[in-house]
């Protein structure tokens, strides 16, 4: 049985993929969801993580994942919810399925793991556990070409906060909402001039801003139940 693992979900590209590669590094063990095989998952086993294939759209898929966590961990450090879809309202799959599958992957499924898996994170001995749910800047302001997406992040955000006042005071719960992260390759120049025009900062936040707002909430004693906004000062544009 292992102790003081952190879970990542979504741990194949991006954001999931750099907070996995930095705990390993610095001896944590890191367990990992996928829904896709990419190359990078190969390098985070070969670097000993313990990888999990879980498709969130899928309900007996999460309630397995719960279970391998359970019979093979004897506590969790931390919960990390990465994972994420982003869907246009426009999608082909049809509104309502559109608003469904949000909903799902944002929402049913971090509720599902927490209550699951919070029992392995009261276990950790030391500081106080963590959840952290990933949240994005539009769940405070709405978005008119992603409603459905909008709205599973601010039901996200209400997770935190009763999530929070439930497992306090073992666990801390917060989530971390930025705007612009980090590029994708082929954004070109005109897209990346409008984004970064949205903020004051006038650049995207990278990986290694948001690895410190993690390790902020980690080493925190004191604060839970709150929505940590990485805008670069959007909101005053």
């Amino acid at each position: 049985m292992k102790h003081g693992s952190i879970l990542i979900t979504g741990v194949g590209q991006r954001v999931g993929l750099h907070l996995a590669r930095t705990f390993l590094a610095r001896g944590v063990p890191v367990i990992g969801t996928y829904r896709s095989e990419r190359p990078a998952l190969e390098e985070l086993r070969s670097l000993g993580a313990e990888l999990h294939f879980c498709d969130f759209y899928d309900e007996t898929g999460i309630s397995s994942l719960a279970g391998s966590i359970n019979d093979g961990h004897e506590s969790l450090r931390a919960i990390i919810h990465n994972a994420s879809d982003w869907m246009p309202d426009n999608a082909g799959a049809g509104p309502e399925k559109v608003m469904q599958q949000m909903m799902q992957v944002h929402v049913s499924a971090p509720y599902q793991i927490n209550l699951a898996l919070a029992p392995l994170l009261c276990a950790h001995e030391g500081k106080a556990a963590d959840i952290i749910h990933v949240g994005d800047y539009v769940s405070g302001r709405g978005s008119k070409k992603h409603i459905a997406y909008a709205a599973s992040k601010a039901a996200q955000d209400n997770l935190t906060l009763s999530f929070a006042a439930k497992l306090a005071p073992e666990i801390k719960v917060n989530s971390i909402a930025p705007a612009l992260v980090l590029f994708n390759e082929n954004d070109d120049a005109a897209y990346r001039e409008k984004a970064v025009s949205k903020s004051l900062i006038r650049r995207e936040g990278g990986l290694e801003e948001f690895l410190l707002n993690v390790d902020y909430l980690l080493n925190s004693d004191y604060v839970t139940g709150r929505i940590i906004h990485m805008d670069g000062g959007r909101h005053l544009v």
